[in-house]
């Protein structure tokens, strides 16, 4: 099985504000791309609701897989291991528990190695992923709730 590429990113207008998260796959010669729009949220949530959604999508358990992003946010979190810190604690204090939580189900599936990209640069894949999250949090009509950033009462 190959590798599996994935680059992320998340956008929120205005913090908080609406927002989305973009997302592209790639295995071999698959090329899977999602998107979700948020009626209110922050850009933190975004960029790890995107990473949480795309290694969700994954269909087979023990993938080898890399992720790029360009949110130091999360690649610093588990790549400094501060996230497992943070769950030996309960997430006592930190913002986004239910995402972290969800992001642990995922990531714990796989085998996955983060690598910070600069957003905004020339990397294709990730600019791709910028748009698609753009485009997802202004697309009001297809927004959904972010029901863990609205049920803190935010």
């Amino acid at each position: 099985m190959p590798a599996i590429t994935i680059y992320t990113d998340g956008s929120a207008l205005g913090n908080p504000g609406p927002g989305g998260y973009g997302a592209v796959l790639l295995a071999g010669p698959h090329r899977k791309e999602l998107s979700q729009g948020y009626r209110l949220t922050t850009n933190n949530r975004m960029e790890l609701t995107g990473v949480c959604a795309a290694l969700e999508a994954l269909r087979f358990d023990g993938s080898e897989v890399v992720i790029y992003s360009d949110s130091k946010y999360v690649v610093d979190a588990v790549t400094k291991g501060w996230v497992f810190g943070w769950e030996k604690k309960g997430f006592a204090g930190k913002k986004n528990p239910d995402l972290w939580r969800r992001f642990l189900r995922a990531y714990r599936r796989h085998h996955v190695r983060f690598v910070w990209v600069k957003g905004h640069a020339e990397t294709v894949e990730n600019n791709r992923c910028d748009f698609l999250a753009v485009a997802a949090a202004n697309d009001a009509a297809h927004r959904i709730e972010d029901t863990g950033y609205e049920a803190e009462g935010r």
